[in-house]
């Protein structure tokens, strides 16, 4: 996620974030080479990312979520040559992300 700080005459930016539904993420912190960077419950995740989320949009800007599916995203990984962590999850956020604003 990149953070932007917007002052007044700025406009809004888009920040994409990655994001777990709590079903899947038992599965996807088995299929992440880098889980053990991520908190350790589900609840001490979402905890966080709310609290991201808010200072965002507190700031101006515009949050899109992007989650993480367990099936997809093994395959996106290996279409694109990549391991399944963090880096990875960002770089699929913000084309996401960029997708979204571009079709807007």
């Amino acid at each position: 996620m990149t953070e932007q700080n917007n002052s007044d005459n700025q406009a809004p930016g888009i920040q994409a974030m990655v994001w777990y539904k709590e079903e899947d993420w038992d599965t996807l912190m088995e299929l992440f080479p880098d889980s053990h960077r991520l908190p350790p419950s589900y609840e001490d995740w979402k905890g966080r990312a709310d609290e991201m989320k808010i200072k965002a949009e507190e700031s101006g800007d515009v949050v899109i979520k992007v989650f993480i599916d367990p099936e997809t995203f093994p395959a996106w990984c290996k279409e694109q040559g990549k391991e399944m962590n963090s880096e990875s999850r960002a770089e699929l956020a913000i084309r996401v992300a960029q997708q979204q604003s571009f079709s807007a």
